[in-house]
């Protein structure tokens, strides 16, 4: 089926095939991978008969140690940091590693319910029955617990506490209660939850303490060099290309290298070579967001250009990701330009591109 985005088992099925065959340490019940093995899919490399495996994050490797090591205890794992610190691809990542199934997803918003997480009913039956497991809508998490496979909740913060509450038994009694059929559901061994949550978006609902106990957090960082950001944005880009089947020539180095360099300079509020203090904007200047400037550059090249991604492709994109207020940041964007990106000589392009784009 030519499906727009394939889950990360589909995807990457022959990488983990080719995983599973070489994998030769202890693994957890119900784990597909031993634990080394899930951290080497993680981070990428070559296996022991040449097969190279592409890295899924790129970064401090401890960390994904650490998120691993995290689940094969009855702690739940929570990733948290910033929006576009890539929690969500390394969750569904673990779980496609881990189960083989990375669809057991919650996804939270402020209208998540508590049917949502536990159980819900099918209304026709029960009129038509009364209170019968028949008549039970079973959720991700009631299906992990049943067959021992990871769970997924995404942005769990955006989540009203009452209704994040309804975890804390799951997670410390590793039970399900339905007292309305006066039963519950126990977690079979390789259950486990992965959570994500970021602490910038509006309308943020703290974990309580009961809850936050029952998690071990790792917290995800914004990348740490500027050559470890082009490289994530460089390999993600390639991965969407191929996916998306844009007719447009790989983005040159230097093009990403100008959108990673802006990011990072109106993130850290400086400029790279640290002489210049520059404001930052109310948006996230996030990896993700630089990916999707790029990717939208690429669709113009293919769709409007010549094929070949240059400075008039990314300025739409670009500074659609700057400018989210269109009062405050206007000016923090316009300074930006005027200050540091019309002082550069070889960013003239950039410049002109953006300056044209009526705000």
């Amino acid at each position: 089926m030519n499906v727009l985005r394939q889950h990360a088992e589909e995807q990457f099925a022959h990488e983990l095939e080719e995983i599973t065959k070489q994998d030769k340490n202890t693994r957890p019940t119900s784990w597909n991978l031993s634990p080394q093995a899930v951290v080497q899919y993680l981070m990428g490399g070559k296996l022991p008969n040449g097969f190279e495996v592409s890295p899924k994050y790129i970064g401090n490797r401890r960390l994904m140690e650490i998120a691993v090591a995290t689940l094969t205890t009855d702690r739940a794992l929570l990733l948290y940091g910033l929006p576009g610190t890539a929690k969500s691809w390394v969750a569904e990542h673990l779980a496609a590693a881990i189960s083989g199934n990375s669809t057991l997803l919650v996804q939270g918003t402020a209208g998540t319910s508590e049917e949502a997480i536990r159980y819900g009913w099918n209304y026709a039956k029960l009129l038509a029955e009364g209170p019968s497991e028949n008549a039970l809508v079973t959720t991700p998490m009631m299906q992990a617990m049943r067959t021992g496979k990871i769970a997924r909740i995404e942005e769990l913060t955006r989540i009203t506490a009452d209704v994040q509450d309804t975890l804390i038994t799951i997670l410390s009694e590793k039970t399900l209660p339905i007292p309305e059929l006066n039963m519950e559901v126990q977690a079979v061994r390789g259950f486990n939850v992965i959570a994500t949550a970021n602490n910038r978006d509006k309308g943020v609902n703290e974990l309580s303490g009961a809850l936050k106990r029952r998690f071990n957090t790792v917290i995800l960082p914004v990348p740490e060099t500027m050559k470890e950001e082009i490289e994530i944005v460089q390999h993600r880009v390639s991965s969407l290309q191929k996916a998306l089947e844009l007719p447009a020539e790989a983005p040159a180095l230097k093009e990403i290298q100008r959108i990673v360099t802006i990011f990072r300079e109106l993130r850290a509020g400086v400029t790279a070579d640290g002489k210049t203090k520059i404001k930052t904007p109310s948006s996230t200047m996030s990896t993700a967001e630089a990916i999707s400037v790029v990717n939208s550059g690429l669709a113009l090249a293919a769709h409007f250009g010549d094929g070949r991604i240059n400075a008039e492709d990314l300025a739409a994109g670009l500074v659609g990701a700057v400018v989210k207020d269109p009062i405050q940041d206007k000016v923090v964007w316009n300074e930006y330009l005027e200050t540091v990106v019309k002082t550069r000589e070889d960013w003239k392009d950039v410049y002109r591109a953006c300056k044209e784009i009526v705000l």
